[in-house]
């Protein structure tokens, strides 16, 4: 399966990358959380979540509603309508359920504050730290530039990073383009005796 780059603005929001882990490919849908193994590397593979996690069926889940819940949030911004707000209690209960650390990093040049996760309740803590992530960016700098990649049949989000971005990679991009190239090309074509 060709598995496409990651979505513009992922770098900016682990929540972003999070939400974009299903989504459909020509082929079908894909699904980067299917069962634990998937979902232990993908947190430690964004640095959420220690090496050695014992993640089970039931903590892989808690993931997968977590990034729906965070989809349907960010739709619903994009969109300007009124989130369920079933959806913002959910939200709200990942991160007061095990609040990150607010940390000051300063091991190299100027001091910053960073979000780090305690190590008890790891799965806990991976899942308040996504949440304060799709929290910041529904109401941070990014929030007005939060758009789904206008790709027919793709279903990924992005964080614009211009006014005329309307994908959310090169590879989209590219198969729009060919797409309007195959249309042109065909409609001048000379008609065969």
């Amino acid at each position: 399966m060709d598995i496409p780059p990651p979505s513009a603005g992922e770098e900016l929001a682990t929540s972003l990358a999070l939400v974009n882990t299903r989504f459909r490919l020509p082929a079908g849908p894909y699904e980067a959380l299917a069962d634990p193994s998937a979902a232990r590397a993908w947190l430690t593979g964004r640095g959420l979540a220690p090496a050695g996690l014992d993640l089970g069926p039931a903590q892989a889940a808690r993931l997968r509603d977590l990034r729906e819940t965070l989809r349907a949030l960010f739709v619903s911004r994009i969109g300007g309508t009124p989130p369920d707000p079933r959806r913002v209690a959910a939200v709200n209960a990942a991160l007061v359920g095990c609040p990150p650390l607010r940390v000051l990093d300063w091991t190299a040049g100027d001091p910053a504050r960073t979000l780090r996760a305690a190590p008890s309740r790891p799965v806990e803590q991976a899942l308040a730290l996504l949440a304060d992530d799709g929290i910041d960016l529904l109401t941070g700098e990014h929030a007005g530039r939060l758009a789904a990649c206008g790709t027919p049949g793709c279903t990924r989000l992005m964080i614009r990073s211009h006014a005329a971005r309307r994908w959310c990679s090169t590879r989209c991009g590219n198969r729009v383009r060919a797409a309007r190239h195959a249309a042109s090309g065909s409609l001048s074509a000379p008609a065969r005796p």
